[in-house]
């Protein structure tokens, strides 16, 4: 049974909602506002954290809730999402989240995940007097010297306010940020591109071995203070059946780009153009919303964003934010704006979801030409894989990446040196854009043959060489 409980509602909760909602557990509890006021926890007297309440999300933005919670929760958008969170260190809270969630969605007539977590009872709890509440207080099920643990039981895990919240938190801390799932449940791409760049790990409940890293595959045990993979005599880590065994994609692939533009820090502008060029160029549309965490709540807006990148870096931190397309065509990308001697950057992950195994690879030269003359391209780096469409992250082996193409920007071709750049070993560049000064397409291969991994490596070698 799971602790988190999210009411979806056609109408935001209202004070008294949430006061209906506060009182699941009785008038003997305390509320705390916690997080800068971005949410209220239900504590009990003498202080022991029991069920975190977040502040309500509107979302605006088609498919989202099925996106993240799954089919069976029949809401569209727009809605309004209230998270409600339950400490796993008092076995009365996982009930008492899911009347907080019952009595909102009860009052303002929607609807709940999971449904059947969903009531409206009060909740009586027992004293707690003794326990520690510094565990619960961190938003963590078990806290060590070494790790975070925190026990999810949902469909996908993704990159919400909280998660990244978390992440903040734990890893200045020095510890290694676990979670901790039942085999059925899937990383959106943003929450694995965040656990891939912190000390964090995703361990999987099994029945056979026990635990196993949803991402290497490796059996893990608990040891010193945290999940850790078992040793075995040849030193080589041991890896799970059940990862081996993963279900096959047959006919589904990914499409994932990395893409990095420069541009002058001027007043006038406007970001968001080479990450609405990809979606135009490879989906016929633009991004249908954003947000800085999942689920994903605004409508695309290029102004809007640019106006929070600068808003921030006033303040010398950079924005992070997450794009969606379509319910009907999968695709999703993460955007890191920063601040830079050169400039503003964007450092954009796409990713495009395909059902039929028709990756549009002719139109990647095409693409790479627009955002070199009209988006200030420096680098893009192309990939495909045999993958689920949906871009979800299961917790099993996947076929690999295998590099497609490499474009070099005019600038950074301009900084290389052109004759050099075009001797590159192993493939021979197309010239895009003007004559004088050009950026330089790099064909790697088909996505079917790994030996491209040789070539990007032969590639990238000779142009550090040359810097």
């Amino acid at each position: 049974m799971t602790h988190d409980v999210v009411a979806v509602t056609p109408k935001g909760p209202d004070a008294r909602t949430m006061l209906a909602g506060l009182y699941a557990g009785g008038s003997d509890l305390r509320v705390d506002r916690v997080s800068d006021g971005a949410a209220v926890q239900l504590c009990t007297a003498d202080g022991q954290p029991l069920v975190t309440v977040e502040v309500p999300v509107f979302i605006q933005v088609p498919g989202e809730v099925g996106r993240l919670l799954g089919p069976d929760v029949r809401a569209e958008a727009p809605v309004w999402w209230t998270e409600v969170r339950a400490t796993t260190a008092v076995a009365e809270a996982g009930r008492l989240a899911g009347s907080v969630g019952g009595r909102i969605a009860a009052v303002l007539g929607g609807t709940t995940w999971p449904a059947d977590a969903a009531h409206t009872d009060v909740v009586p709890i027992p004293s707690t007097s003794g326990r520690s509440p510094d565990s619960g207080a961190l938003g963590v099920d078990v806290l060590t010297d070494q790790a975070a643990l925190v026990i999810q039981d949902r469909p996908v895990i993704a990159a919400t306010t909280w998660l990244t919240d978390l992440l903040q938190t734990t890893v200045p801390s020095g510890r290694e940020l676990q979670i901790v799932t039942p085999p059925r449940t899937r990383l959106t791409l943003p929450t694995r591109t965040l656990l891939a760049n912190v000390p964090a790990r995703w361990i999987v409940r099994d029945p056979v071995c026990g635990y196993y890293d949803g991402l290497t595959g490796a059996v893990l045990h608990w040891h010193g203070g945290r999940f850790a993979p078992v040793p075995t005599a040849d030193g080589r880590a041991s890896v799970a059946d059940a990862f081996e065994a993963g279900a096959a994609t047959q006919g589904e692939q990914q499409l994932h780009l990395s893409i990095r533009t420069t541009h002058p820090a001027d007043e006038n502008l406007l970001l968001g153009g080479a990450l609405e060029a990809v979606w135009q160029a490879l989906t016929g549309d633009v991004p249908t919303g954003w947000s800085t965490a999942e689920p994903v709540n605004l409508p695309w807006s290029r102004r809007q964003l640019t106006e929070l990148a600068r808003a921030r870096a006033e303040k010398s931190a950079p924005t992070w934010l997450v794009a969606v397309g379509a319910p009907d065509r999968p695709g999703i990308a993460t955007c890191r704006v920063v601040r830079t001697p050169a400039g503003v950057e964007e450092q954009i992950t796409l990713a495009f979801g395909y059902t039929d195994g028709q990756a549009p690879l002719h139109s990647l030269a095409e693409l790479a030409e627009t955002l070199a003359t009209r988006h200030r391209l420096t680098s893009m780096l192309t990939y495909l894989r045999t993958a689920r469409a949906d871009l979800t992250t299961p917790p099993h082996h996947e076929a690999p990446l295998v590099p497609l193409s490499f474009t070099l920007g005019c600038d950074a071709v301009r900084l290389v040196g052109s004759a050099v750049a075009e001797s590159a070993p192993g493939c021979r560049p197309v010239r895009l854009g003007p004559m004088a000064r050009p950026a330089l397409h790099y064909p790697l291969g088909d996505g079917a043959d790994l030996s491209s991994w040789q070539r990007l490596k032969q590639l990238d070698d000779h142009l550090k060489a040359c810097r």
